[in-house]
C-alpha cells in the first residue's frame, strides 16, 4: 500500500518539475513587486513563524520524521487530516508546486521539492521564499503585501502583536487573518 504512494507522489513531483523548474519557479516569486528580501523581514517575525511552523527548522533537511510521524498517527485516529506535519521547507513546496488538496500523494511530492529546495537554497533563503509566497488571507500573498493591508505599514514596522497576528493568520487564513479574528480574546 505505501509503496504505489510513494511511487504516484514521485511522479508528481516529476510531473511538477517537468511544468515549470525549481529555479524558475524561485525567479517567479521574486520578480513580484512586494517581494522583500530577508533582512527585511522583522526578526521578531522570523522567531514566531519558526516556533508556530517548525520549530527545529535549523535542525533539519527539509523534513521532520518525529512530526510526520505524530501527524500521521493523530491523523490515523481521526480518520482525517487534521494535523500536518510539514515543515517550513515542504510548505514552500506545496506552494511553488503543488494545488491545496489535501492527500498523501502530494505529501510525499512535497518531500522531494523540499529536500531540492534545501539542496540549493540556504535556511535564511528558504524562510524568504515562505514569507513571500505564503497565503494570508484576502486576496494577499506574502508578508509585505498582508503587512500593507491589515495594518498599512511596513514589514519593519510591525509591532510584536501584528507580526503574531499574521503568524497565527497561516494556521487557516480564510478564518484567522487579523480581519476577522482577535487572537487576544
Amino acid at each position: 500500500m505505501i509503496t504505489p504512494i510513494i511511487i504516484k507522489g514521485y511522479h508528481m513531483y516529476e510531473e511538477a518539475l517537468s511544468e515549470m523548474s525549481l529555479d524558475d519557479r524561485i525567479n517567479q516569486v521574486k520578480e513580484d513587486d512586494n517581494y522583500i528580501i530577508f533582512d527585511e523581514i522583522p526578526e521578531i517575525y522570523i522567531n514566531q513563524i519558526i516556533l508556530s511552523e517548525d520549530n527545529d527548522f535549523y535542525n533539519h533537511s527539509g523534513i521532520d520524521s518525529v512530526a510526520i510521524m505524530r501527524a500521521l498517527v493523530t491523523n490515523i485516529k481521526t480518520l482525517s487530516f487534521a494535523q500536518g506535519g510539514s515543515t517550513i521547507s515542504q510548505q514552500l513546496a506545496k506552494n511553488l508546486c503543488f494545488s491545496f488538496d489535501k492527500n498523501l500523494e502530494r505529501k510525499i511530492a512535497e518531500i522531494f521539492v523540499a529536500k531540492d529546495l534545501e539542496r540549493i537554497l540556504t535556511k535564511n533563503d528558504i524562510l524568504e521564499l515562505y514569507c513571500n509566497i505564503a497565503y494570508f488571507g484576502e486576496s494577499c500573498y506574502g508578508l509585505k503585501e498582508a503587512s500593507y493591508h491589515y495594518y498599512d505599514k511596513d514589514p519593519l514596522n510591525l509591532s510584536s502583536e501584528e507580526s503574531a497576528a499574521l503568524v497565527y493568520t497561516l494556521k487557516s487564513p480564510n478564518n484567522y487573518n487579523p480581519n476577522e479574528v482577535n487572537i487576544n480574546n
